[in-house]
C-alpha cells in the first residue's frame, strides 16, 4: 500500500537536510547525495515500506538512505573498476586511505597491522572496500554472526590502539 503524497511532502521538508547529510557522508558528492535521498524516499513511499508500529520514521529513513547511498557507491566502484580493467593491462591497486591526512593514514595502517588477521580482514572489507557484513560473510564463507563479532572486536581493539589506551 503506497503512502499518501502529503506525508511524503512533510517527511521531505522535515528530514531532507539530515538525510542529505547521511548520504553525503557516504558519497562525498552533493548531487549524488540528493539523488540517493530522492530515490530512497520515492521507493519507501511508492511501496509503503514504512510501518509506524515498528519504530520512529527518522531512523528508518536514515537506514534506507544510507543503504541507497552505499548501493550507489558500490555501483560507482564497480563501473570504475571495469573501466580501469578495460583500459590497463596491469591492475591498479587503489589506496583508500590516500584521501585522508597522510599522518592519520599511517596511524590507521599501523593500528590495523596490530589486529589479528581475521579482524583486520573484516574491517578492511567493510570500511575500505565498502562491503556489507552479509557480503563479507558470503565472500569468506564465514557465518554472519562470526563476521559481526570479528568486526566488533576489531573495532574495539582499533579504538584502544588509536586512543593510546593499550599497554
Amino acid at each position: 500500500m503506497a503512502l499518501d503524497g502529503p506525508a511524503f511532502d512533510r517527511a521531505y521538508r522535515t528530514y531532507a537536510a539530515r538525510l542529505r547529510a547521511v548520504a553525503f557522508a557516504v558519497l562525498h558528492d552533493r548531487d549524488a547525495a540528493e539523488d540517493a535521498v530522492h530515490g530512497a524516499l520515492t521507493r519507501i513511499w511508492s511501496s509503503g515500506a514504512y510501518r509506524p508500529e515498528r519504530g520512529a520514521l527518522l531512523p528508518f529513513l536514515i537506514a534506507c538512505v544510507r543503504r541507497e547511498a552505499l548501493d550507489t557507491l558500490r555501483g560507482q566502484k564497480r563501473r570504475h573498476l571495469r573501466e580501469v580493467r578495460a583500459s590497463a593491462d596491469d591492475p591498479i591497486a587503489i589506496d583508500e586511505t590516500a584521501a585522508i591526512d597522510p599522518i592519520e593514514a599511517r596511524r590507521v595502517r599501523v593500528a590495523l597491522d596490530q589486529l589479528p588477521d581475521v579482524q583486520r580482514d573484516v574491517i578492511m572489507r567493510a570500511y575500505f572496500q565498502h562491503r556489507t557484513l552479509l557480503e563479507i560473510a558470503r565472500e569468506t564463507g564465514t557465518p554472519l554472526g562470526t563476521v559481526k563479532s570479528r568486526l566488533a572486536g576489531g573495532l574495539r581493539r582499533l579504538h584502544t590502539v588509536l586512543s593510546g589506551d593499550h599497554l
